[in-house]
């Protein structure tokens, strides 16, 4: 699919660059390994069933996704790979039943609401993945929690623990590996407990993106790749593709002279008295582009040149320098993808390429690029 001449505003999905990255993790992996992509956040801001179609079609073994709806909507869109429900809640153990979606068991009261919904509609065998508290303390069975929940599961045949795992909290940072592999033993141990427990070995997986990268020795049954099938690693000098490219179009072109001049509200964009070439583009803060990167802050790729904001960053548009910038009405600007990247824009921000990924709201269309 490629996009429309009249699009002014577009997330382009680049499918080769999906599956080189798809392939380089796969590389890192055991052949028996599975591997588990998550699509939560609406796929981390890149469209969930447009993505998921995709890691579905490449050979993933799992999808997961952060609440139940966003389950069902995949489901509802044709996606059929299994899909585990990390914040699964207890309001809609119906809903998940209904959609064939796992949800996480964080906590012994999860587990005794959905086992109360299951035996009323006469359900047995219903997938579960329990969680273990490793040092996150987010969600997940605390070791001492973890006897009451060994008592209560062999009496429980309406469900069945498919996984238990846990997640790595500094996996990224080689300062606190020690922390990590503390935190991959305890698991080994109280995973260890789980499947003695139950009789039965469940998948075991704690690896998320970095953990693959930096500790594959440990990738036991699965591993959970979130950022890194977007084009994120978390080692120097591996250079991923970035999967989504942010562009827009010039909607129009503006010569302004004059010391008195300005641009935007608050009058924060100043005009060079020598005169200065503004172009207005479809693209602003409700559309994930962070005010702080208005007056100047950043700046964004038009026709193979670098253009800087000025002014303040609009609701639903901003205002470049394009001086000397060869450029008309209708060009394409790129917000984020190759160049500049989203790893840039986050530094200019201090924050994390994942905020700047999700902050593409849906009326963003997503278009795949197929080649």
């Amino acid at each position: 699919m490629s996009f429309r001449e009249n699009d002014f505003s577009r997330l382009e999905l680049r499918l080769p660059a999906c599956k080189a990255n798809y392939r380089y993790f796969r590389s890192l992996l055991e052949p028996e390994t599975r591997l588990l992509v998550l699509v939560k956040a609406n796929a981390y801001g890149h469209g969930a069933v447009e993505f998921a179609s995709m890691m579905q079609g490449e050979g993933a073994d799992y999808l997961a996704v952060a609440l139940p709806l966003e389950g069902v909507e995949l489901r509802k869109a044709g996606i059929t790979l299994p899909i585990l429900v990390l914040t699964a809640g207890t309001d809609f153990f119906e809903e998940m039943v209904d959609y064939r979606l796992e949800p996480s068991i964080p906590n012994l009261y999860s587990l005794k609401v959905l086992v109360s919904v299951l035996q009323r509609r006469g359900v047995r065998d219903f997938p579960i993945h329990i969680k273990l508290d490793t040092g996150m303390h987010r969600l997940g069975f605390m070791s001492d929690e973890l006897p009451a929940l060994f008592e209560y599961l062999p009496g429980c045949p309406e469900v069945k623990v498919v996984s238990c795992f846990s997640h790595l909290a500094v996996a990224e940072d080689p300062e606190q590996d020690a922390f990590t592999l503390g935190q991959i033993e305890l698991f080994r141990k109280n995973a260890q407990a789980l499947t003695d427990a139950l009789g039965y070995k469940p998948m075991w997986h704690i690896l998320n993106s970095a953990g693959i990268e930096r500790f594959p020795q440990y990738q036991f049954d699965m591993v959970r790749l979130g950022i890194g099938i977007y084009g994120i690693s978390a080692l120097p000098g591996v250079r991923l593709e970035p999967v989504a490219s942010l562009k827009v179009k010039i909607l129009q072109i503006k010569q302004l002279k004059g010391a008195d001049e300005t641009v935007g509200y608050g009058r924060w964009g100043k005009v060079s008295p020598a005169g200065t070439t503004i172009a207005t583009i479809p693209c602003g803060y409700a559309d994930g582009l962070d005010r702080h990167l208005g007056r100047g802050n950043a700046s964004f790729s038009v026709n193979g040149h670098r253009a800087p904001t000025i002014g303040n960053i609009c609701m639903d548009m901003c205002m470049l320098d394009v001086t000397g910038i060869p450029c008309e009405v209708g060009d394409t600007v790129t917000i984020f993808g190759s160049d500049p990247t989203v790893e840039e824009l986050a530094d200019r921000l201090g924050t994390i390429p994942y905020e700047i990924l999700t902050s593409v709201p849906r009326r963003i269309e997503r278009i795949i690029v197929r080649k």
